[in-house]
């Protein structure tokens, strides 16, 4: 298995710095944030979704585009993704989101599934999604790049099931899915290897990140009301080790990529403790 950074995690480095860290913490890839910064954030304090320095705007040239792929190769490492928001299913905008990676040279980009809020019965939001990923399969052959749906709560594919059961008509080759166990602490929870066996060869990354339930007061009713946030990778629910082991029972030898959003560290010690996290946990396989 091999490490990587979704550079939506490091908003306060430009490319160049990111690079250079991720190398330094001994990653092997980088996964590129797809997303224009907001006109009213660009002078704001840099942050995951606002002020990101460290994102590709999707309204650059092809040879503005190419700087990246000549600063993320230059520095040693390999373009994993191009990872964009595509969950209102736009083909325009996702077919130009294979077009960047093929340009760019990386393996997949994320694709969309909807949203889910209760305001749409779910069989409605599942018939839009399926046919939007079929047209993505067509892409991806065309491109020569995989499109991947995420396991991700508040959306319709929060677990590892309901992602498989929007995949399966797809070939593997073109079509995967994200594995994010930290996404599914706050939705979709299967036993972990449960899910990565049902996924089979549509498994095709990895995200690594932690989350927890705290208690927090009380509802109407008396009862202890409960919410989910965001935790430190030794500190949430999911078990790393028990994690690669799930993965090596199955063969997997892709990338996981840091997604950390618990904000314990700047960003160059995060992927220096994230590295070093990984890579002790990958020793005891």
């Amino acid at each position: 298995m091999k490490l990587s950074v979704f550079t939506v995690v490091t908003p306060d480095l430009n490319p160049e710095e990111l690079v250079k860290a991720a190398r330094e913490a001994g990653l092997d890839g980088v996964e590129w944030r797809f997303k224009e910064v907001p006109a009213e954030a660009a002078g704001e304090q840099t942050s995951f979704w606002g002020n990101n320095l460290c994102s590709i705007d999707p309204s650059l040239s092809d040879a503005e585009m190419l700087k990246y792929k000549e600063i993320t190769e230059g520095g040693g490492l390999e373009i994993v993704s191009i990872t964009p928001y595509l969950n209102d299913l736009n083909l325009d905008a996702t077919e130009h989101v294979f077009h960047t990676a093929r340009l760019l040279g990386a393996q997949m980009i994320r694709i969309g599934v909807a949203s889910y809020d209760g305001s749409k019965p779910y069989p409605e939001l599942y018939e839009a999604t399926a046919r939007y990923i079929k047209e993505a399969e067509r892409m991806a052959k065309q491109y020569g790049v995989k499109g991947v749906i995420e396991t991700h709560h508040r959306t319709i594919s929060p677990s590892a099931s309901l992602a498989h059961r929007l995949v399966s008509a797809c070939d593997p080759d073109h079509i995967g899915v994200l594995f994010d166990p930290g996404n599914m602490v706050h939705e979709g929870y299967e036993h972990f290897r449960m899910g990565i066996e049902l996924l089979g060869p549509y498994l095709a990354h990895v995200h690594i990140k932690n989350a927890r339930w705290v208690q927090d007061g009380r509802r109407e009713d008396g009862t202890a009301n409960w919410r989910s946030e965001w935790a430190p990778m030794r500190e949430g629910i999911v078990n790393f080790g028990s994690l690669l082991q799930d993965l090596k029972s199955v063969g997997y030898d892709g990338y996981l990529g840091i997604e950390d959003f618990s904000e314990q560290y700047d960003s160059k010690e995060l992927l220096k403790q994230y590295g070093q996290f990984m890579w002790e946990g990958m020793q005891q396989l």
